[in-house]
């Protein structure tokens, strides 16, 4: 219910003629470049240039799909099953899938000025739930059936992983090397990748990592980015107790950067981490930030490692 709606509406707000419903079976399910969740959609809806999902030619039908933390489809289950009559006139229901068992609701909303019908459902994943989120503009409403969105929901599957090649390809930098890392997944679409030994999520940071992404409001000017980069350590997340152990200018691929090295502790377990920052600076005040860690006593093994993942990137 609340959770829910407010997962919805969430989705909807970073999302920057007849229709008809295509057999809902697994094997048509379309999954959204870098993401682990799909589904048949609805005849006439195209994938979106603008967030990951579909829509019609007049974006009156909004389709996004989404993944979150695997403790949200759990938190969603038991909350319908507290309040099964529902909350604020928001009736809970379930629905068997090609995923599993979902909740979804139908509400009514606005769009700004625009009335808007909107529609939420969760499913279970492998080590995540995903997340499909449907609005409709009232001027679409009578082509597109509240049961027309129950039979597309019904065909929402899921994939374990998402491959390799497809998340590289999402990003705006190449990486020539990846280390025999296990794990490779996309953190933001086309925006921030980890690379991982852990083979799950659970306990990523007893093993050697890296998470490379772009990192805004960069200086541009050089005698500022002494201080910048230790700012951008000093907020790295998940670390405990950490100290500074060397900041200095470096030349990464011919490109002026700045390494900054960090003791700390991390993790359930309180793991004594060395890890690595690097920047690497370009024109205007975006950078490319890479962020590796490994135990302490793993650090000499898993540091020419980091290297080569670095050293092997390129632009796009």
């Amino acid at each position: 219910m609340m959770l829910i709606r407010r997962l919805c509406a969430a989705v909807l707000l970073t999302a920057v003629s007849s229709w008809a419903v295509a057999p809902a079976s697994a094997a048509d399910a379309v999954y959204p470049r870098g993401i682990r969740v799909g589904i048949v959609p609805l005849d006439g809806l195209t994938q979106s240039p603008s967030f990951v999902g579909f829509e019609s030619a007049d974006h009156g039908v909004k389709v996004l799909l989404a993944e979150l933390p695997p403790a949200a489809y759990g938190e969603v289950e038991s909350a319908f099953k507290a309040t099964p009559e529902g909350v604020g006139g928001v009736k809970p229901e379930n629905l068997e899938t090609t995923a599993g068992k979902g909740y979804y609701t139908i509400e009514k909303a606005k769009d700004g000025a625009d009335a808007v019908r909107r529609y939420s459902l969760i499913v279970p994943g492998s080590g995540f739930s995903g997340y499909i989120a449907v609005q409709v503009a009232e001027a679409s409403a009578k082509s597109v059936s509240d049961d027309d969105v129950r039979r597309m929901f019904s065909s929402v599957t899921v994939r374990k992983e998402v491959p390799v090649d497809e998340q590289l390809a999402l990003m705006p930098f190449k990486l020539g090397d990846l280390s025999a890392f296990k794990m490779v997944r996309t953190l933001a679409p086309g925006a921030a990748l980890l690379l991982a030994d852990a083979s799950d999520d659970a306990g990523i940071e007893a093993a050697p990592f890296m998470v490379i992404g772009l990192i805004g409001s960069a200086p541009e000017k050089p005698d500022d980015r002494s201080r910048f980069a230790q700012q951008a350590a000093g907020i790295i997340p998940g670390l405990r107790d950490g100290r500074i152990t060397m900041s200095e200018p470096v030349r990464i691929d011919g490109a002026p950067g700045y390494e900054t090295r960090i003791d700390a502790v991390s993790g359930k377990a309180n793991t004594p981490v060395t890890v690595v920052q690097w920047l690497r600076f370009g024109s205007g005040t975006v950078a490319m930030r890479i962020i590796a860690s490994a135990p302490r006593e793993e650090w000499p093994k898993a540091f020419p490692r980091f290297r080569a993942v670095r050293d092997g990137m390129q632009s796009r």
